[in-house]
Parts: C-alpha cells; structure tokens; sequence
C-alpha cells in the first residue's frame, strides 16, 4: 500500500495541513473543498463526532464527481469533557491555551472514504494524548501574536510554532496535524479490497 492505492482520490478538504501530508507519502489527489456545516452535536462522544462529520464532508464531494475515492476528514481538540474549536478571536484563542497549558487533552480525527461511483462508504478515528508544558501568560500572548492559532482547532498547530508547547505526545503525530496516515492506509486498503 506504499504505492498509489487508486487512480483517481479526491479530498474533500482545503486543509493546507491534510494536502501537504498526503504530498509527502506521494499519493496523487485533487481537492475538492466540502462545504458542510461542522458542528459537533454530541460533546461526550467525539469518536463518533469525528466519523459522522468526515463521512458528511466526503458523501457532500462524492455527489459532484461520476468516480474516485473521496477522503473526509474532521479534527478536533477534547479536554475534559468538551470540544475545544477555532477560537473566535484573540481573547478566545488565549483562554484556551491557559486551558491546556500544563494539561493532557486528546485529538480525534475521523477518516471516511466514499465510493463517487456506487456510494460504498468505510470510516474509522484516530486518538492522540498530547501533553502541553505549562506556559507562561507572555508566552501565551506570544504565540497568539504569532497569528497562527486563529484557525486551528483548540488554538494551536503542532506543526508550526505550536511545537513549543507540547511537551509529550503518546500516539500518532499526523493525527494531531489533521491525518492519521496509517489509520488512512489501512482503511483504504480495506475499502479497495472489497
């Protein structure tokens, strides 16, 4: 499953973070944005949340091509209890990074594939513990200054500056970007062998 798995994959995301992943395993893919409202409606199953919003996303995509594999995704940022989204604004994105400062939270990205042609569907999640070292409130205004915690989820990117604040990770690390590669590998290669 190194190899191309399908000739014609399309991913139902604009994520910047989610093209540059699946570029770096060298899978050939065109992007085609979904459009679906992204509300989590059951905080206290983010399992589920992740999986019913990724399979919307790819089924929304999978209506406007004749054929080709769709890929949806959805992450988010759990802590205790809720589900931490983009923050609104500056004094948002500063709540929750002293929120998770010196906290465990997990990240749950939801996978589902889409058959355009017959509507053949497969979904499956990944979760990551991630662990952030205490931060200072300079440190947090900082980071924010940055720009860069304004459209991520649970106001950070582990992938960028945000990498400063992690302290420990147990789990997959491209899951907390946005793709759990081998959680994607294996449900496609599923999915294709059936």
């Amino acid at each position: 499953m190194i190899h191309q798995p399908h000739p014609q994959i399309i991913l139902a995301s604009a994520s910047p973070r989610r093209q540059f992943l699946l570029k770096q395993i060298k899978w050939e893919f065109t992007v085609d944005p979904s459009e679906v409202d992204e509300t989590h409606n059951v905080p206290e199953q983010p399992d589920q949340n992740v999986m019913e919003l990724a399979r919307r996303k790819a089924l929304h995509v999978a209506k406007r091509h004749a054929e080709g594999v769709v890929i949806g995704a959805d992450t988010i940022v759990y802590h205790e209890g809720d589900i931490l989204n983009k923050p609104e604004d500056r004094n948002h994105a500063m709540e929750l990074l002293r929120r998770l400062s010196g906290n465990y939270h997990h990240v749950y990205t939801g996978v589902a594939l889409v058959d355009a042609k017959t509507g053949r569907q497969t979904t499956g999640y990944e979760k990551t513990a991630v662990k952030f070292r205490e931060l200072t409130p300079a440190e947090i205004e900082a980071y924010v200054d940055t720009g860069e915690p304004m459209d991520k989820a649970g106001a950070y990117g582990i992938q960028e500056y945000g990498a400063l604040l992690v302290e420990r990770i147990e789990g997959d690390y491209f899951n907390v970007v946005g793709l759990p590669l081998v959680r994607l590998m294996h449900l496609m290669h599923e999915f294709l062998a059936r």
